[in-house]
C-alpha cells in the first residue's frame, strides 16, 4: 500500500499554491489593470492610438461620444498639436483607474470595424472630460474641420 497525503490531493495542491502566492505577494497589494501606453508596431492589447481610439483588452474601440483632432493625417499643424494633447490626456485618464466601456446607442461598430463605446468612470464620461478641457468635441454624427 502506498503512502498517501491525508485528505484530497487537489485541496492540498490548492492550499500549497495559495501559500506560495501569499509568500510572494506583499500584504494588501493592489492588483491593477495594465497601464496604457501609446500603441507601437507590436501586438495591441491595452494602448492608445489617438485621442478617440484605443485598444482595450485586445479590442479596438472608437470613443463614440467625442471627436478629436487627427494625428496620423492632420490637415494643419494646429490640428496635429491639439490631437497630440488629446492623445496624451486620454492616456492619463484611462490610467487614472478602472473605467467601464458602455455600448453606444443602437450601433455596435463604426464603418472601420471599431467597437463604438463610451468610457465612463464614476458616472462621468471620459470623453466628456476631454470636451470640457477643449481637447475634443461632442460627436454630432459628422466630422468638422479642426483647422
Amino acid at each position: 500500500m502506498r503512502n498517501r497525503i491525508p485528505g484530497d490531493l487537489p485541496v492540498w495542491l490548492f492550499i500549497l499554491v495559495g501559500l506560495a502566492f501569499l509568500a510572494t505577494c506583499p500584504a494588501g497589494a493592489d492588483i491593477a489593470q495594465p497601464g496604457y501606453q501609446r500603441c507601437g508596431t507590436g501586438p495591441r492589447f491595452n494602448c492608445i492610438v489617438d485621442g478617440d481610439t484605443l485598444w482595450n483588452n485586445g479590442v479596438k474601440i472608437r470613443i463614440a461620444d467625442i471627436d478629436t483632432p487627427e494625428i496620423s493625417q492632420p490637415h494643419c499643424a494646429a490640428e496635429k498639436a491639439l490631437g497630440e494633447r488629446a492623445t496624451v490626456r486620454l492616456m492619463e485618464l484611462v490610467n487614472d483607474g478602472p473605467f467601464e466601456t458602455l455600448a453606444w446607442k443602437n450601433r455596435d461598430k463604426d464603418r472601420n470595424g471599431r467597437k463604438l463605446r463610451v468610457l465612463v468612470r464614476n458616472g462621468q464620461s471620459l470623453g466628456g472630460i476631454l470636451v470640457s478641457e477643449g481637447l475634443a468635441r461632442t460627436w454630432t454624427g459628422q466630422r468638422h474641420p479642426w483647422c
